[in-house]
């Protein structure tokens, strides 16, 4: 038992310094286990599904078109508020941006005579827009470049009138598309067909034309409609349809209020050509006509029912007339409006008696 109290005594000496090494060793471990296995400090990194808090700077460009609207009323810097006044997009970025609600609104004006009148500013013309009177934010005149779709009727119902036709397309071609402008040319039968896109080689649309086959088919203008608006849609300036045909349909799958509404939706003005017209009632379709001058007349444009190539001519010298001399109004819709409602027009000149306005009816929210 004596000689084991000196070595007992040393090794206990030995032991605490020890002891210290270690414990201290045991603390500094931890992190540095935890940065070998993870590659990155444990100091709560931030998740990537947390949500973008949107800030005035993310608007983008699309912000300096709410600024500048004359019916805004409040600063740039004022985060908009997401109740349905102004459509916001998601793009792959996460970026809100907001997106312009100009309603274009082109519209011709006549005297007592009928002559146009083409000095008038933005002042003189009122809007009311659902019976409430709207502030217009901007007046251009007809200088702005047209896009337009021609809608030349190849079905078998105007066999009679083919070359009556043919003569129609190519004389609108010739007569209204200026340099600035382009068009496009569709043909309608059992299906829609785009002949030539958008161009201004008034050559190449004629011929075009000219290389029709023989009419065959069914009639489906009204789906044929709907086609020429969507393939408008993404293109500014005015956006007109002219339509070339007797305006019956026989086989289309939309029905004639869809196909209006949709035109309508894509900001398209209308103008008809009416072949095929007779004085006999018994051979005209009245159906068809007057389902031509409402297309024209909800969308600002007009219907033309030509008996000679006389009157061909002088439809087509009065549809160029009208675009060149359009007013073209803007107005940005203001407040909550629900996602594809129709909003009705009311356009005056109170200050100015007897004149006469040509426009569109109304328009549409945008659903997106």
């Amino acid at each position: 038992m004596s000689g084991e109290g000196p070595t007992t005594e040393r090794m206990r000496r030995l032991a605490a310094p020890l002891c210290c090494l270690l414990a201290l060793a045991a603390i500094a471990a931890p992190p540095s286990f935890s940065l070998a296995q993870s590659g990155r400090k444990q100091a709560n990194p931030p998740s990537k599904s947390s949500p973008r808090v949107r800030r005035p700077s993310d608007a983008g460009p699309a912000s300096q078109n709410d600024a500048a609207r004359p019916s805004a009323g409040k600063s740039s810097a004022e985060t908009p508020k997401d109740d349905g006044a102004n459509p916001v997009e998601i793009d792959d970025g996460e970026v809100v941006r907001i997106a312009s609600n100009l309603v274009p609104i082109p519209a011709s004006v006549v005297d007592a005579q009928g002559r146009p009148v083409t000095d008038l500013g933005l002042k003189d013309f009122e809007l009311h827009v659902d019976g409430e009177p709207r502030s217009l934010g901007d007046l251009s005149r007809a200088e702005t470049p047209v896009v337009m779709a021609v809608l030349f009727d190849n079905s078998s119902s105007l066999r009679a009138g083919r070359e009556f036709e043919k003569q129609a397309a190519v004389k609108f071609f010739k007569n209204v598309l200026r340099p600035v402008d382009r068009a496009a040319l569709f043909s309608v039968s059992t299906d829609g067909v785009l002949e030539a896109p958008l161009t201004n080689d008034v050559r190449a649309l004629v011929r075009a034309v000219e290389n029709f086959g023989k009419p065959e088919g069914a009639t489906s203008l009204f789906d044929v409609l709907d086609q020429a608006a969507d393939y408008l849609r993404p293109h500014r300036g005015r956006k007109v349809i002219v339509i070339v045909s007797d305006g019956v349909d026989t086989s289309s799958r939309l029905d004639f209020d869809t196909a209006l509404r949709r035109a309508l939706a894509a900001d398209c003005q209308i103008y008809a050509v009416q072949t095929g017209h007779s004085d006999n009632t018994n051979l005209r379709d009245l159906v068809a006509e007057r389902r031509l001058q409402e297309l024209t007349a909800q969308t600002g444009g007009a219907v033309y029912a030509p008996r000679s190539n006389s009157e061909l001519d002088q439809a087509f010298i009065s549809i160029s007339a009208d675009l060149a001399q359009q007013y073209i109004l803007s107005y940005y819709p203001s407040g909550a409006l629900r996602a594809g409602s129709f909003h009705a027009f009311t356009l005056r000149i109170p200050a100015r008696h007897g004149l006469r306005v040509r426009t569109r009816k109304g328009y549409y929210t945008p659903k997106g």
